[in-house]
């Protein structure tokens, strides 16, 4: 590495310093926790991931999606001590670095593929309300705890004790961030903390009723395996695997972007490693669970950083700060910790990301299921709706049978749908199909009754049919039964068949299972199983090829 890329690498880890802080602590606040556990998770995400990670722009660190899940995890859980919550939350920590560790050493880092891309944006959009609304009692002044659908009139029905004072500070404050976004540079997050302590000071600021954030303990225990029950683990373990499924959602499609954005190569499984070993770190520290927000990784790329060094440069500039002025910490008026987390989670609140879904008019139900589920049901019971809404409408989808009728395009060996292609000739005495969606258990036996359907339909004069089975990668055992229902059908009638388009596992299944009905009982060849093309299909059906 030159001694230009170290410098740039030192520039930008000292620039987000001054974001990575103030956000910890505001992270602490969302997940009802004390700020050094948003302190602890920085350091542990920053070292573990600059040690162990891929990417060059990530910085993993405390994230208000994780702590906003974090809350909601902690609040299904019986209530006990300040000291039994605190080991409940290191154990959840620390199964979702489990979780991660296990889909490391299974190579799954492609599991965040079975959240559909919509349900996650729908997701964030409905979880950046839900931050923000949630920021609102700390900026006004009064109790009204709850979710959204609670808060929201709780709030109204106390409009008359707000305290406008604080919400003017996080006002000034949230402009003056904007302001600052456009100098990628500075550190925003530091100079407005610097001036909130300076105005907190100055006018007097818990006089006027505006809160400050306290004294901060920031002693590090011995690192230790929480003292819990088996049933408490078993809850845990319930609520670890969605937290870990929402952070490596986040973090992988954060590290992607910016991979792709500068033709860097990716690595799914190192990274699943470096983020299960910073989660178990942080459980045992009694921190926060950690991932790469985009926000953080965004600021450090336009920091300029070039490796992973600049990471680390931000936790030695934390540390520095932590151990020289935690003090004034404690001097940060809460309205304007309440307007960095408003402004960290204010690029999710943009409708660009969504608008496709809508332009493209697919998909427009599952953004606006994951919205709503989020903010009627809560966080993590509003993502397993959205996931369980995706799921019934794909099946929904691939469970109507779609099956189109094939023809010859010209000289060629193109067989084409007839629907698309007037051009296009059905070949005498042959029925071609092709199944539009892949065969399995819920639109098998409907599918192939729509088959005979058609076959019947044409009467004597088919004595051959092709079934083009080419969008089926594999078959289930309800498939395999369906099609040796619907062979023996089409032997009854008189009519040869041929299975066409077979993928490997599927024709390895089918020979097993229709093995009986390769041959006739005259010795004859009987039904015919290509792995090759449809053309190869019909020649085998008209005797001038031979099976494969």
């Amino acid at each position: 590495m030159s001694s230009t890329s170290r410098w740039q690498d030192a520039s930008a880890g000292l620039s987000i310093a001054g974001l990575l802080l103030p956000e910890a602590v505001a992270y602490a606040g969302i997940g009802n926790l004390a700020p050094q556990a948003g302190i602890l998770a920085l350091f542990a995400g920053l070292l573990c991931y600059g040690l162990l990670g891929t990417s060059r722009f990530a910085i993993v660190s405390a994230t208000s999606s994780s702590a906003a899940v974090l809350a909601a995890a902690m609040a299904s859980m019986p209530g006990g001590t300040p000291g039994h919550r605190l080991m409940l939350t290191a154990g959840l920590v620390l199964l979702t670095g489990a979780f991660f560790l296990l889909a490391w050493l299974a190579r799954l880092g492609s599991i965040t593929e079975f959240i559909a891309k919509p349900v996650l944006r729908g997701f964030s959009f409905g979880l950046a309300i839900v931050i923000i609304v949630k920021q609102l009692p700390g900026v006004l002044g009064v109790q009204a705890p709850g979710d959204v659908p609670h808060l929201l009139p709780a709030l109204a029905a106390a409009a008359g004790r707000w305290n406008w004072s604080g919400a003017a500070l996080c006002a000034a404050a949230l402009l003056l961030l904007f302001l600052l976004r456009r100098q990628q540079r500075w550190p925003a997050g530091l100079i407005v903390i610097a001036l909130g302590i300076a105005a907190g000071q100055w006018l007097d600021l818990p006089r006027h009723g505006v809160a400050l954030v306290g004294a901060i303990d920031l002693a590090l225990a011995m690192p230790a395996l929480p003292r819990l029950t088996q049933a408490e683990w078993t809850r845990l373990a319930e609520l670890a695997f969605a937290l870990a499924l929402i952070l490596y959602a986040e973090s992988y499609g954060a590290i992607r972007s910016f991979a792709l954005k500068h033709g860097d190569a990716v690595a799914p499984e190192r990274d699943l490693l470096a983020l299960g070993v910073a989660n178990v770190v942080a459980g045992l520290i009694q921190a926060m669970p950690v991932g790469a927000g985009y926000s953080a990784t965004s600021a450090n790329e336009a920091a300029g950083a070039t490796s992973r060094l600049a990471g680390l440069v931000a936790a030695a500039v934390v540390g520095a700060i932590v151990l020289t002025m935690l003090p004034l910490v404690a001097l940060i008026p809460v309205p304007v910790l309440a307007a960095i987390v408003i402004h960290a989670v204010s690029h999710t609140l943009n409708p660009v990301a969504l608008r496709p879904y809508f332009a493209w008019r697919r998909d427009r139900l599952l953004v606006l299921a994951a919205i709503a589920g989020v903010l009627l049901f809560g966080v993590l019971d509003g993502l397993l709706v959205a996931i369980a809404i995706s799921l019934l409408l794909m099946l929904r989808r691939l469970s109507r049978p779609s099956l189109s009728i094939l023809g010859r395009l010209g000289d060629s060996h193109d067989y084409v749908k007839l629907a698309l292609y007037p051009a296009a000739r059905a070949q005498p005495g042959m029925l071609i199909l092709r199944l539009d969606e892949p065969l399995f258990f819920v639109n098998a036996e409907r599918s192939l009754h729509l088959a005979r359907a058609m076959l019947e339909a044409h009467g004597a004069q088919v004595g051959k049919l092709v079934l083009s089975l080419e969008e089926s990668p594999d078959l289930d055992g309800s498939s395999v039964e369906a099609l040796r229902d619907f062979a023996g059908f089409a032997r009854r009638q008189g009519v040869r068949l041929a299975l066409a388009r077979l993928k490997e596992p599927a024709c390895d299944v089918l020979r097993l299972a229709l093995r009986d009905l390769l041959l006739r009982q005259d010795g004859a060849p009987g039904l015919v199983l290509s792995e090759l093309s449809v053309a190869e299909a019909v020649r085998q059906l008209d005797g001038e090829g031979q099976e494969k």
